[in-house]
């Protein structure tokens, strides 16, 4: 086997084990998430998609290489079927057909490992950020049945109290509307007072002002009588001079 089909083989192998490490039943996948956590793996992501890109292109040219490979000695087999049999030139055709059909499915398995690993490892991924939103959403579904069923207990409570002083709140609202009217009574018996208090005030008003008018008209008549006086013994006293 040559060196790059021995390095292809290794890495069919290595493949092969970090898939059956990745289905181990007893290691889940919160432990996986914690190890792909690390921090060495941030530093290397960007190139993990380089490297997963560049792995299968050399795959795939491995894997055509070898699908030529075997087409290649196939048809020499067939042909020496139908010419003269020479020694030991069968077996080693067939001996680089076997080595061939080897390198196809060593590239092929590889390749096709290659594309599930990386899937198994997104899935991993992806069930473990599941199971940890699935762990708080279910600790919020108990504190919300929790929160409700006290709820709801306390809501019982409040109406076995309603139940129990409904009867002392309708006494207490009867003696409240008894006082009311009582007050209303007091209060139109008050404002009867007032409104004949204030009709009589007005009246009085009417007639106090009836009679400011009479004195004043009576001053100025007075007035005007004494101001004639003065002229008459004003002039009377000039007639003597």
């Amino acid at each position: 086997m040559t060196l790059q089909w021995a390095a292809v083989a290794s890495f069919l192998y290595a493949e092969i084990g970090l898939i059956l490490i990745f289905c181990l039943p007893f290691i889940p996948p919160q432990r996986w998430q914690k190890i792909f956590s690390f921090s060495v793996w941030g530093k290397i992501a960007t190139f993990w998609n380089k490297a997963f890109l560049t792995i299968i292109v050399l795959l795939i040219v491995l894997f055509l290489d070898a699908v030529r490979e075997v087409r290649k000695y196939s048809s020499a087999a067939d042909m020496e079927k139908f010419l003269p049999s020479k020694p030991g030139v069968h077996e080693h055709t067939h001996m680089k057909l076997f080595r061939a059909q080897r390198n196809l499915y060593i590239s092929g398995f590889s390749l096709f490992f290659w594309l599930v690993l990386r899937r198994l490892v997104t899935l991993i991924t992806q069930l473990a950020k599941e199971t940890s939103n699935k762990g708080v959403l279910k600790t919020q579904a108990e504190n919300t049945n929790e929160a409700a069923k006290n709820f709801m207990k306390e809501n019982e409570r409040l109406k076995q109290l309603l139940k129990g002083s409904n009867k002392e709140a309708e006494h207490n609202l009867e003696a409240e509307s008894k006082k009311l009217v009582e007050e209303q009574k007091k209060l139109k018996t008050e404002l009867k007072k007032t409104s004949d208090a204030l009709s009589k005030a007005q009246n009085d008003m009417m007639t106090m002002k009836m009679q400011s008018e009479s004195l004043s008209k009576e001053y100025d008549q007075l007035l005007k009588e004494y101001s004639e006086l003065q002229n008459r013994l004003w002039k009377g006293n000039k007639k003597g001079l």
